[in-house]
């Protein structure tokens, strides 16, 4: 196995120069996020909270996150039968850090409300309840989601990443996948209900100072397989990632740790850089289409760029323990240009994932057709 530190420090997460005290890996968080203690300007604080829930019908992303000079305030709904998605995002203008993003996973409560959207992201004692209202959703369409998670996993993914040409820069980052979830949405006239036996959901908590320019990759997998609770965090692509990787699998709520990955996304045939990118990837490539992020459409068959998304993916690593095969249904196109000086170019592309990984124990997961998430992403903001 690949070597990588696991952090056994506790205590604030920065030191007296606002620089990360211990990069690595970590099953539960073990630092403090405190902003006071960073070394850098308000606005390139980015702070959010993104939560996904789905079954094998549906999924529902919700977004809220604090960017320094960005606020935004974002949900999906993506309809599998359909093979369509539907996302739409409230722009905040210089929220500096004044949104209540709470400094904790554990801890804290989003409370936030304007006009058009009501925010609920609230702790009990047996679990998270999210509470999400948008008007205009979807023309006049109004979308309501209640949902509750519960069960959440012993094991997590926290990882905190710095950047070698900054020593402020950091992230600090824990996936929560795999937790129980209940509730549902309604979108106009559609109402779902997400049932516990079926529907499972995720936390993406992400704090920290990011550089500018910045590609990353991340893949979300969970399911149920065999009477057991399966989850996949994949990812790689960006700051300097050489203490570790965020690359786990969980059965039960068990972590196993993965090395190095590659996602093995297919390219155009024309595209005279076909290699697949190594698993430390910092391509600074400008790709993806130029669709409005606002617009609900059945997904195309291929997209402009050096990438064909909705052709199978080959998911490896470094030490021939993961084998994965992704059949992509849905490519979520969400891009944002602020004046030319914030810029997202997003493809995150849903479908199902099949094929083997080897556990720590030498023992092999098999997976068949579960549903999860890989995205390829490019911002500068």
């Amino acid at each position: 196995m690949t070597q990588q530190h696991l952090i056994t420090g506790t205590g604030p997460l920065l030191d007296e120069q606002g620089r990360l005290r211990e990069a690595g890996y970590a099953l539960q968080p073990p630092f403090d996020y405190d902003h006071k203690a960073i070394a850098a300007s308000p606005l390139r604080i980015k702070d959010w909270d993104y939560y996904l829930v789905n079954d094998d019908e549906y999924a529902v992303a919700l977004t809220f996150s604090d960017l320094g000079y960005i606020g935004l305030v974002s949900a999906s709904v993506l309809d599998f039968a359909n093979r369509t998605f539907k996302t739409t995002s409230e722009l905040l203008v210089m929220p500096l850090g004044r949104m209540g993003v709470p400094t904790s996973s554990d801890v804290g409560d989003v409370v936030w409300e304007n006009r058009r959207c009501k925010v609920r992201f609230a702790h009990e004692a047996q679990g998270r309840r999210l509470s999400f209202f948008m008007a205009k959703f979807d023309g006049d369409d109004e979308l309501d989601v209640e949902l509750f998670l519960d069960r959440e996993p012993r094991d997590s993914m926290v990882i905190c990443t710095p950047w070698a040409e900054d020593k402020h820069a950091f992230y600090y980052n824990r996936k929560i996948l795999g937790m129980r979830a209940r509730g549902g949405f309604r979108r106009g006239a559609l109402f779902h209900e997400f049932a516990p036996t079926d529907a499972l959901g995720l936390l993406d908590w992400g704090r920290g100072v990011w550089t500018y320019d910045n590609v990353w990759y991340w893949a979300a997998i969970q399911g149920h397989q065999d009477g057991h609770i399966v989850a996949l965090n994949l990812g790689y692509g960006f700051g300097d990632t050489s203490a570790a990787s965020e690359n786990m699998v969980f059965v039960d709520g068990i972590a196993h740790k993965l090395g190095r990955v590659d996602f093995g996304i297919p390219r155009d045939d024309n595209d005279s850089s076909r290699q697949p990118e190594p698993a430390s990837c910092k391509s600074r490539d400008d790709f993806g289409s130029r669709r409005c992020p606002t617009s609900a459409h059945v997904a195309p068959q291929s997209e402009n760029g050096p990438y064909r998304y909705l052709e199978p993916w080959h998911l490896t690593d470094d030490e021939g323990r993961l084998d994965l095969t992704f059949a992509p249904e849905i490519d979520r196109i969400d891009n944002i240009d602020v004046g030319g000086l914030i810029k997202s170019k997003q493809h995150q592309v849903f479908g199902t994932f099949n094929g083997t990984v080897v556990l720590d124990d030498g023992s092999i997961l098999r997976l068949r057709g579960i549903r999860g998430s890989a995205e390829h992403i490019h911002n500068r903001y």
